[in-house]
């Protein structure tokens, strides 16, 4: 069975602004990096399709190095530097380029727990604490409506 990949996303126009901004080999230690394009794929397919990294398919190169790149531009700024060049270049206003980056919440939800609320910070009853762990539930120890 052919696996169909969907690489070639990016278009060579977007790359063409991209690429300027993609961080740089020279003065860097190590290995050379795989290329930036492949593994932006790698990443773009990613969270296309929701599946974990070591599914990554091997056109995008390791899937530890594709996630290590997306790891360090999430925290070098390079992520940021990319939209706002994307952005430079846009013929939207700001209003339209915030509407094609929207994330509709209805979609999106996290459990309470993910927020980072503090286990003492519930309010109310403590029997109302779902506090992420295992609920002890009672029991009667008997079927019911038995005699």
């Amino acid at each position: 069975m052919a696996v169909m990949l969907r690489d070639g996303v990016i278009s060579d126009e977007l790359w063409d602004v991209l690429e300027s901004v993609m961080p740089q080999d020279a003065g860097r230690r190590g290995r050379p990096w795989n290329d930036h394009r492949t593994t932006l794929e790698g990443i773009i397919w990613r969270f296309r399709t929701g599946s974990p990294w070591r599914d990554l398919p091997e056109t995008f190169g390791p899937h530890q190095s594709v996630w290590q790149r997306h790891r360090l531009w999430s925290t070098d700024g390079t992520y940021v530097q990319m939209l706002a060049a994307v952005r430079g270049q846009a013929t939207l206003d700001s209003e339209e380029v915030e509407a094609i980056l929207s994330i509709d919440s209805t979609i999106v939800r996290a459990h309470q727990h993910a927020a980072g609320a503090r286990r003492d910070s519930v309010v109310g009853d403590p029997a109302d604490d779902t506090g992420g762990r295992i609920e002890l539930h009672e029991f009667s120890g008997g079927a019911r409506g038995a005699a």
